[in-house]
């Protein structure tokens, strides 16, 4: 079985495509999931994607991950500024984690 990796999508990843094209662009979150998930296979990682527009969920997913994944990438989107609870959910991963 090949590792896991989660990938990990923060508030408003979900309305990428049509949220602001001029400034984000026109792909889509599938678009970038389908892009990552092809990067994970060429790599013989599976990888799993969760997007919320919730802290608590994206902490959930982090703890979740740190049991049972080898790696965690994560764009935290506005959590970025100011989530600590996510910060120290990341900081409990023995894993790699890319931001």
């Amino acid at each position: 079985m090949n590792p896991l990796v989660m990938l990990i999508s923060g508030p408003n990843l979900n309305l990428l495509g049509t949220r602001e094209p001029e400034i984000y662009g026109s792909a889509t979150l599938a678009d970038h999931v389908a892009a990552a998930r092809a990067a994970a296979d060429a790599h013989r990682l599976t990888l799993t994607h969760v997007q919320s527009n919730a802290e608590h969920e994206v902490v959930a997913a982090i703890h979740q991950a740190a049991e049972r994944n080898a790696g965690v990438i994560i764009n935290p989107g506005a959590f970025t500024h100011y989530a600590w609870a996510i910060h120290d959910a990341l900081a409990a991963c023995s894993g790699p984690i890319i931001e």
